[in-house]
C-alpha cells in the first residue's frame, strides 16, 4: 500500500508544473555555483600548488555546491510540502483517505517518501555534477558520500516537518508559510550557533549538516535527524489518528 501512495504522490507531483519549474531553478542556481567555484578553483591553482597539503577540487567546489543545496533545498522544501495533507483536506478527499482500510502509518510514510523520491533525484543530478570534475583532478569521495548523505538527512528533516505542518491546516499556502517560518527560525538557531558553543547549536539542522559539509559522519548529528524526523513523522500520525477517531 505504502508503494501505491509514493506512485500517487509522485504522479501529482510530476503532473504540477510547480515541481518541474522548481527543479529547473534548483539545478540552474547549482551549477551557477558550481561554475563560480570552478573558475575561483582555476585561478588560484597555480597559488595552491605552492602549498604543503592544499585543499583539493572536492573541497574548493563541490563543498560549497552541497552546502548552497542545503539552503535552496530549505526554501523549496515547504512549496512542496505544502499540498501533501493541506490540499487533500480543501479537496475534501483526506476524510475518504483516513477512512479507507489502510493505516495512518501507511498513509504518512508513502506520502513522506514520495516526496524524498523527488529530492533524491536532485540529489542524483548535485552528485553527477560533482562525479563530472573526475576529469579534470582527482576526487575526494569521502567527502562527496559524507555531503551526499549529510544533504538526504537534513532534506528528509525538512520534509517530515513540512508533511507535519500540511496536517495542520486545510491552506497549503498556510502551510508552506508555517514551514517556511520554523525552518528559518531553525536556521536562526545556526546563525546563533556560529557565534557561539552554547547549547543552540544542538537544535541547528545545518550545524549539523555543517559536519557532513566537512567531510565528518558524525553519529551524534545522524541520531538528531532521525529523532527530528520519527519525532515529526509520529506528530503527523497521531494527529491523523485523531482525525479518524473523531470522524
Amino acid at each position: 500500500m505504502i508503494v501505491t501512495i509514493i506512485r500517487k504522490e509522485l504522479s501529482m507531483l510530476f503532473i504540477s508544473p510547480l515541481a518541474w519549474i522548481l527543479l529547473a531553478l534548483i539545478q540552474l542556481i547549482l551549477t551557477w555555483v558550481f561554475l563560480v567555484r570552478l573558475d575561483a578553483f582555476l585561478e588560484i591553482q597555480s597559488q595552491l600548488m605552492q602549498i604543503a597539503n592544499p585543499p583539493g577540487i572536492t573541497e574548493i567546489i563541490i563543498s560549497p555546491v552541497f552546502a548552497m543545496a542545503a539552503i535552496i533545498l530549505l526554501m523549496v522544501t515547504p512549496l512542496l510540502s505544502m499540498r501533501l495533507l493541506a490540499e487533500e483536506r480543501r479537496n475534501h478527499t483526506l476524510t475518504l483517505l483516513i477512512s479507507a482500510p489502510v493505516s495512518m502509518t501507511d498513509i504518512v510514510i508513502g506520502k513522506f517518501l514520495g516526496l524524498m523520491v523527488f529530492f533524491l533525484a536532485v540529489i542524483a543530478l548535485i552528485v553527477a555534477l560533482s562525479i563530472s570534475l573526475r576529469l579534470g583532478g582527482a576526487l575526494d569521495f569521502g567527502l562527496i558520500l559524507s555531503n551526499t548523505l549529510g544533504l538526504f538527512l537534513v532534506t528528509a528533516c525538512f520534509s517530515a516537518l513540512g508533511l507535519y505542518i500540511s496536517s495542520l491546516t486545510a491552506q497549503p499556502v498556510i502551510a508552506a508559510i508555517g514551514t517556511l517560518g520554523v525552518l528559518l527560525g531553525l536556521w536562526m538557531f545556526n546563525l546563533a550557533a556560529s557565534e557561539t558553543d552554547g547549547w543552540l547549536q544542538y537544535f541547528s539542522l545545518l550545524k549539523h549538516f555543517e559536519q557532513f559539509n566537512q567531510g565528518l559522519i558524525d553519529t551524534l548529528s545522524i541520531a538528531y535527524f532521525i529523532l527530528f524526523i520519527v519525532i515529526f513523522l509520529v506528530l503527523t500520525i497521531r494527529r491523523l489518528d485523531g482525525e479518524r477517531l473523531h470522524g
